[in-house]
């Protein structure tokens, strides 16, 4: 099902996406709408699923992770529970902050996060035996060239996810 969006909701995305942190009554002024009927919009959003949460971004080298690497996997099988096998072990590894099945040559890209190499080789070591990964390519991240940025929204339809 889709949701349409006029200009004041992709306004308040835009706005929640700079800065999810930003109190009701001033996105409500930026928008020129009262406070109860953007809170209204957003919790519309919210539950459409278009706003899927709202988190704080943290820097994860001054929270003590030091190294962040990008991890290709392609895994030894493709069945059905080879694959549900997999998404179970790299929801359960914490050290996982992002991970995407993709198609071409691999199978998955992930972003793990580890405070020392013992502690990224654990959670490589557990992907590889327990999630049934062949083949594992890892990228140490050096630096980020841009940071995750809002959508570049206009007023439209946007599919729901639900």
């Amino acid at each position: 099902m889709a949701i349409s969006l006029d200009e004041i909701d992709v306004r308040l995305l835009k706005e929640l996406e700079t800065d999810a942190d930003r109190p009701n009554v001033e996105l409500a002024r930026i928008v020129g709408l009262s406070p109860a009927a953007t809170l209204n919009r957003v919790r519309r959003m919210k539950e459409a699923g278009v706003i899927r949460r709202i988190t704080a971004r943290l820097d994860s080298a001054l929270a003590g992770f030091g190294l962040q690497v990008y991890l290709l996997v392609t895994l030894a099988r493709h069945d059905e529970a080879a694959e549900r096998r997999f998404a179970a072990e790299v929801a359960a590894l914490d050290n996982v902050i992002a991970a995407d099945t993709v198609a071409g040559e691999i199978d998955a890209i992930l972003l793990l996060v580890a405070r020392d190499v013992a502690e990224l080789q654990v959670a490589l070591s557990r992907l590889a035996t327990r999630g049934g990964a062949q083949r594992m390519v890892t990228l140490l991240r050096l630096s980020e060239l841009k940071p995750s940025s809002p959508l570049p929204l206009r007023a439209t339809s946007v599919q729901s996810r639900r």
